[in-house]
């Protein structure tokens, strides 16, 4: 058999009679041919040992050492990094007489588009106390200049924080000070981690599904003209939050350009009345304390609540906006169709402190101290009167963030157990919770839910391929003078698949308007369950690949 390299080797390549000079030609090349693979290789196998980046070096060396560590995602992706640079000085006065034309032509040679030969040199002889000649110098500058060794020609070892996500992720990553400690976000939370190690800080959230939130909610932003938007995700099981964003924003590089007031992640620093939604809690605590989800209640004409006098103290009245398939309406009915008279009824049927209980169960009753930062204070009842507990029933008369919102639905509908948030990469099934729902009253909430968005208010978020179970809420808010039906908030919340939740997400629009987009309409349905139908659509194949 012919073989490359030995068969050339015998026979030159010229065939059984070349002559001498031939085949020893032949055989330095292919001798020398060999020398040079085995010192590539050997070359090749120096870098792998000893790395060949600047960075690693210069480790070594104690030179420009990162005193702080990465920000990354859970896939990798940096969200925050410190980059070594330095700045490039000159003490005129510092340099000798006999060195001004080395450094003038040093100057030259790092910075030849800054300074002409000439302008050095009469830079140089002004021998002024100190000037900056370049700051953030490039590699290739600094090396020029340290190579120099000049006195009076130096370099100011720098570092600087960089955000290559920039605005995506301004809340959850946060920024840093001057001197390089954390002020906000996870660089505030984690600073003792990121100034003591090496190692990259892995978050939870994903970069992917941030930028889909990020968009649809800036686009939700414009088309319904609001005041402000929010989004969230998180696994339903681990607690790790894959995507919050709070729109505005700022950029983390560029503080001033931003009003201070967009730093506030809204998720976790503003109380809403957040409506709607509360009728989940309202229809776990009815099968909680026995009420049967087919028993039925008269919902054809305003409710009347009266106080311990008995005078009529309020009227539930949504019978103009809510269009009654029937006179009576199911428990499961009733918060099908959101229907506040069918909620009231409900509310007022349940022991007396139930209400109170539940909402302290699921941590509603005070700020929320999460692993990643505090929350706002909530405002419940002060009483729990006939009135708080109908008007509590459908979301009004108690303003909780929406973080409080997307916990305490979580808990009922992911098999009762409540699970305390994370910013960090957690592996399934190393999280423990708190119960405070049974198992099979949440399974019985999740077909209810399903048939909001399949049936009713939450139709627009439907996505092929996957149950989608939800609620919806539309809350007018409230002022000085009572409430103000020209402001609202709309929201969505949902978990999915709707059999076996791996994932809640909720959606809060602040003050849509009523636009051509929604048809003129500013109700959830219009506004905040499109935008959570399309965030849904893009983040699913990403989710389950």
């Amino acid at each position: 058999m012919f073989e490359i390299g030995k068969d050339v080797f015998k026979r030159g390549g010229l065939g059984a009679n070349s002559d001498a000079t031939a085949r020893g030609r032949l055989s330095f090349v292919y001798i020398a041919f060999l020398c040079m693979m085995v010192i590539f290789a050997l070359r090749t196998l120096q870098l792998g040992v000893m790395g060949s980046d600047k960075s690693r070096r210069s480790g070594a060396q104690h030179e420009w050492f990162v005193d702080r560590a990465d920000i990354v995602d859970r896939n990798g992706d940096i969200l925050a990094k410190n980059v070594a640079s330095g700045h490039v000085f000159l003490r005129g006065k510092a340099v000798a007489e006999k060195d001004k034309e080395a450094v003038a032509y040093t100057i030259h040679q790092a910075f030849p588009y800054e300074y002409s030969l000439a302008e050095a040199i009469e830079l140089v002889n002004a021998e002024r106390d100190f000037v900056y000649l370049k700051k953030y110098a490039s590699d290739k500058q600094l090396e020029i200049v340290r190579k120099a060794k000049l006195v009076g020609l130096e370099i100011e070892k720098k570092q600087t924080r960089k955000y290559p996500k920039r605005r995506l992720f301004s809340h959850v990553v946060g920024f840093v000070s001057q001197d390089g400690r954390g002020l906000e976000g996870a660089e505030r939370t984690y600073d003792k981690y990121l100034t003591e190690n090496k190692d990259p800080l892995r978050l939870s959230v994903d970069s992917r599904i941030q930028s889909v939130f990020y968009e649809q909610l800036s686009m939700a932003m414009q088309k319904y003209k609001t005041k402000a938007a929010m989004g969230m995700l998180m696994d339903s099981r681990t607690g790790e939050m894959i995507a919050m964003v709070s729109l505005p924003d700022f950029d983390p590089e560029n503080l001033r350009i931003d009003p201070i007031a967009n730093r506030l992640f809204k998720p976790m620093r503003s109380v809403y009345e957040l409506g709607s939604i509360f009728k989940i809690f309202n229809t776990a605590l009815a099968l909680e304390n026995g009420i049967s989800k087919d028993k039925e209640y008269f919902i054809a004409k305003p409710f009347p609540i009266y106080d311990k006098h008995g005078r009529v103290a309020k009227y539930i009245k949504d019978i103009r906006s809510f269009k009654p398939p029937r006179p009576e309406l199911t428990v499961e009915e009733i918060m099908v169709h959101s229907c506040n008279v069918g909620s009231a009824q409900i509310a007022l049927e349940l022991p007396d402190n139930a209400q109170k209980e539940f909402f302290e169960r699921l941590n509603m009753g005070s700020a929320l101290d999460l692993e990643f930062g505090r929350t706002e204070r909530t405002l419940l009842p002060k009483k729990w009167g006939p009135v708080e507990r109908a008007t509590v029933s459908f979301g009004h008369g108690l303003a909780v963030t929406p973080m409080h919102l997307m916990l305490g639905v979580n808990a009922v509908t992911n098999g009762g157990i409540y699970i305390y948030p994370t910013l960090l990469k957690r592996n399934l099934g190393a999280v423990q919770g708190e119960r405070v729902l049974a198992d099979e009253i949440s399974a019985k909430l999740r077909p209810i839910m399903l048939r909001v968005a399949e049936e009713t208010s939450g139709k627009k978020a439907r996505v092929a391929g996957v149950k989608i179970a939800g609620k919806t809420a539309t809350a007018e808010k409230s002022s000085a003078g009572g409430i103000d039906r020209k402001r609202n908030v709309t929201a969505f919340v949902g978990v999915f698949p709707a059999d076996a939740p791996q994932y809640t997400i909720l959606v809060v629009l602040d003050e849509p308007q009523a636009t051509e987009d929604s048809w003129g309409w500013k109700t959830a349905a219009w506004n905040a369950v499109p935008t959570t139908g399309k965030i849904l659509d893009s983040i699913l194949p990403l989710l389950f690949e």
